[in-house]
């Protein structure tokens, strides 16, 4: 795009020393010579372009429309004005080439996290490999200052890490063995060994770049009326042009063709869709290029568009507003010791790969005997049973106490309780809980001040917890106890209910991925979030903080209302010239500066999108 940029400029500013030499040039002969290189120079390229795309059946176009204006200046003897069209809209069109590309650059940014190659341990050697030959289950080292090539687990090492790619944030990370790390991130400082996860099509890097390079295809409904205002409406500028330069002459007594022939050719300048073709889809390219800078991945126009007009908003509670990690927060045991309660409890569980039963294991932190635990039942929806170097333990809620006989002191608790059983007699509880994440209170309040409507949390906890968990940050309304399939019912009902604006719903989770794909618009944690989830959301929040949510709608909100100054500035102003050209009023000048000059102030405008900074 630079280079396009550069040569074409280089062009022009050639082009203008002909043109300024045929003005002060003396004698008619010298002067159109000068004037058709400056011409040639200019807007050869156009004048081709436009031929081309009529043998192709693509007519009405602005190639076609600078050509006819800038050809019939030079046959009315208006050579200099012929001359200035061309030349002032191809600074236009370098003017608008350089934007886009200052746009695509914030995006680009994120091309460069594309890794150019792995380190795979083979034996004692390291062999470099292009990413797309290393499988699951390799080993990859990373020196300092490499790209992460592929998603995986650390077996060896400490280092830090630079997200700021993929997620906006400036803090480095700090991984040691056993954290999962994802493709994108730069290695800081520490040698690190990495059991790859993922095939590199699998792997976070390659969705993003996907994300990415598909978000353009995916036009908003502004976007979608410029380009069928401009299919129809250039056809019928040119009718209204021709009949502008012929009919007037032929009723109007005294009237003279050439008059009438430059008050159209200077309609044809004015009618160029340019300003607006260009600057909309550059406006909403910058606001996903501004997105992209803060850590959040708009799959398309379309979507922050739909963003802007949001007026609800629905939460899952786990691993959205909550951190997802369950630990034991509390232990009240009866007639024995807290250890030996937590003994028995986490090797009851030892077989379930439950977030509870691995929150109970992490907090036993000892080995567990597998020789000791026999005859182990899950009791779906209750709990489990198991014997436990000898003795029977039932460790589960409140139902599966009740279903054995077994007495128990019911306590009005916040959190996930294990109650623990010991054959037959009651033994204690445990208390678990989730931890809401440091930011989801301020979001709710961000949302709050940006009007809107309502918040909800859709959660398949007990009630109580999901009432205390919406109640500490604020939201709305909760509806608790939710199955999979309960929660897309939910959703469904809330759409229907909801007369004015959109819904969104936010989630991490597998299963939020119907939902996410049912709502107005689904917006997925991308960070620690599955990749169902991702798949399945328009806007992905690479950093986990439910507080990008508003930074994200303020980002939609600005860019659809530059979109749309743009378009009332852009047809205003045009309207006005054209008007005043076919009554004679305004010169093939003023039609330049309703072109080129209204197009320059569009794209100036549209790159306020890309401005995020105080959002």
């Amino acid at each position: 795009m630079t280079r396009f940029v550069n040569k074409l400029v280089k062009r022009l500013i050639i082009s203008a020393l002909f043109f300024v030499a045929g003005i002060i040039a003396e004698g008619e002969i010298l002067k159109l010579i000068l004037f058709l290189i400056s011409f040639i120079l200019a807007g050869g390229d156009v004048v081709k372009r436009a031929v081309r795309n009529i043998f192709r059946g693509n007519v009405f176009d602005e190639n076609f429309l600078m050509a006819i204006a800038s050809i019939g200046a030079f046959l009315i003897n208006e050579a200099p004005e012929g001359v200035a069209v061309m030349l002032f809209y191809q600074l236009g069109e370098a003017f608008q080439a350089y934007a886009v590309g200052e746009s695509r650059k914030s995006i680009a940014g994120l091309m460069d996290i594309r890794p150019d190659y792995a380190n795979v341990k083979v034996g004692e050697e390291l062999i470099k490999k292009d990413p797309e030959d290393v499988k699951v289950g390799d080993i990859i080292v990373i020196k300092p200052g490499e790209k992460v090539p592929l998603d995986g687990k650390i077996t060896e090492g400490s280092s830090m890490l630079d997200t700021s790619a993929l997620t906006g944030e400036s803090v480095p990370r700090e991984v040691f063995a056993g954290s999962d790390i994802l493709s994108g991130f730069i290695n800081m400082n520490g040698l690190i060994t990495v059991e790859v996860t993922k095939e590199f099509e699998e792997s976070t890097v390659s969705k993003i770049l996907d994300m990415v390079e598909n978000a353009s295809s995916k036009k908003s409904k502004s976007e979608k009326f410029i380009t069928k205002f401009a299919k129809y409406y250039t056809p019928i500028v040119v009718i209204i042009a021709a009949v502008l330069a012929i009919v007037p002459p032929l009723i109007i007594e005294g009237e003279v063709f050439k008059d009438w022939i430059y008050r159209s050719l200077s309609f044809l300048v004015v009618s160029c869709p340019c300003a607006l073709v260009i600057s909309v889809p550059l406006s909403f390219f910058g606001g996903i290029g501004g997105s992209s800078k803060k850590g959040i991945l708009i799959k398309g126009s379309n979507y922050l568009e739909v963003l802007a007009q949001t007026e609800t908003i629905v939460f899952d509670k786990t691993g959205t507003l909550t951190k997802g990690v369950f630990n034991v927060q509390e232990i009240k045991p009866k007639d024995i010791s807290g250890e030996e309660l937590l003994k028995y409890a986490a090797s009851a569980e030892n077989y379930s790969n439950h977030p509870i039963s691995m929150s109970l294991k992490r907090a036993y932190g000892k080995e567990i005997e597998n020789d000791l635990i026999k005859d182990v039942e899950e009791i779906p929806g209750h709990g489990v049973s198991a014997v436990v170097d000898g003795r029977r333990i039932f460790a589960g809620n409140e139902k599966l106490m009740s279903r054995e006989n077994i007495s128990f002191s019911k306590e009005n608790i916040s959190g996930t309780v294990v109650h623990v059983a010991i054959d037959g007699n009651y033994a204690g509880y445990i208390l678990i809980a989730d931890e809401v994440k440091e930011d989801s209170a301020a979001a709710i309040k961000k949302l709050k001040e940006l009007k809107i409507n309502q918040t909800i949390m859709l959660t398949g906890d007990n009630k109580q917890i999901g009432e205390q968990t919406a109640k500490a940050l604020g939201i709305d309304r909760v509806y608790a106890e939710l199955l999979p399939g309960d929660k897309v019912e939910k959703i469904e009902e809330i759409i229907l209910e909801t007369h004015k604006g959109k819904v969104a719903y936010v989630g991490d989770g597998i299963n939020d991925a119907p939902v996410l794909a049912r709502a107005d618009i689904g917006i997925a944690m991308g960070g620690l979030g599955s990749d169902a989830a991702i798949e399945a959301a328009d806007i992905v929040i690479m950093t986990d903080e439910p507080s990008k949510i508003a930074t994200a709608i303020n980002i939609s909100k600005k860019t659809l209302g530059i979109a749309t100054q743009n378009i009332v500035f852009a047809i205003g102003v045009k309207a006005l010239i054209l008007l005043l050209s076919a009554m004679g009023y305004a010169s093939m000048w003023a039609a330049v500066f309703a072109d080129v000059g209204v197009t320059f102030l569009a794209v100036l405008n549209s790159f306020r999108a890309l401005n995020v900074k105080n959002i």
